[in-house]
């Protein structure tokens, strides 16, 4: 038997996974600018490549929220 969520306590938890996606995409651009920074010249595309593997989670984010989320403008 499937316990039924408020729509406020479904609020929540979706907030609660979000988040976690929003830190992951930044923790991982954050990491790409670190190797960037510090790395020498061969480094740059693999600095590159974390900050667009960053970039791809965050617009996955994005897209979830629209998806799940009317945005009135």
């Amino acid at each position: 038997m499937k316990k039924r969520l408020t729509q406020s306590e479904e609020f929540e938890i979706m907030k609660l996974v979000l988040d976690k996606f929003l830190w992951l995409g930044f923790g991982i651009m954050a990491f790409g600018l670190y190797v960037m920074m510090t790395g020498a010249t061969n480094t740059v595309l693999r600095g590159l490549s974390f900050m667009i593997a960053g970039a791809i989670v965050l617009v996955l984010f994005m897209m979830l929220i629209v998806k799940e989320y009317e945005i009135v403008g």
